[in-house]
C-alpha cells in the first residue's frame, strides 16, 4: 500500500508542473516516479526515500541546465528588458557623477548615467542601453563605424 504513495505522490507533483509549467516540480515527480518502481520490486521504505532523493537530485542537476536552456530559447524580453542594447538620444548631458542625464528612446524619457562614476556625455549625442539600474538606465556613447 505504501508504494501507492509514491505514484499519487508523482501524479500530484506532475499536475504542478503542467500547471505552472516552471520546471519546478517535474524533477520530483522523476524521482517519486522510480521511488514507486523500487517499491513495486520489494525495496523496504528506507530505499525507496534514499531512491527519491538520489533520482530527484541528479535529475535536478544533470537536466535541468539543458532544459531551461531550450525552455526559454524563444522567451520575448519584455518591458525595461527589451531596451537593452537599443540606441537612445541623450536630451540633457549625462553627469553620472552629479546624478543628472536625461535619454529619449522609443518617445519615453528616462534617466540616465554611465557606467563610469565619473561618466559625461553630451546632450544630442547617441548611447546604446547597457542595462538598467533602478529607474535609471545605463548608458555608454555609440561608437562610430569607420
Amino acid at each position: 500500500m505504501q508504494t501507492m504513495y509514491w505514484l499519487i505522490l508523482f501524479v500530484i507533483l506532475l499536475i504542478v508542473e503542467i500547471l505552472t509549467m516552471g520546471l519546478t516540480t517535474i524533477w520530483f515527480a522523476g524521482g517519486a516516479l522510480v521511488a514507486f518502481a523500487a517499491g513495486v520490486l520489494g525495496f523496504g521504505t528506507a530505499v525507496q526515500i534514499i531512491v527519491f532523493v538520489v533520482v530527484s537530485v541528479i535529475l535536478l542537476i544533470v537536466t535541468r541546465p539543458i532544459a531551461v536552456k531550450y525552455f526559454n530559447k524563444e522567451r520575448q524580453k519584455t518591458n525595461a528588458e527589451s531596451l537593452i542594447g537599443q540606441q537612445a538620444l541623450v536630451l540633457e548631458d549625462i553627469d553620472t557623477l552629479q546624478s543628472k542625464g536625461r535619454v529619449e528612446i522609443n518617445g519615453q524619457e528616462w534617466a540616465a548615467k554611465t557606467d563610469e562614476p565619473e561618466g559625461r556625455i553630451e546632450k544630442n549625442t547617441v548611447v546604446v542601453v547597457e542595462g538598467i539600474q533602478g529607474v535609471k538606465l545605463i548608458v555608454r556613447a555609440r561608437e562610430e563605424k569607420a
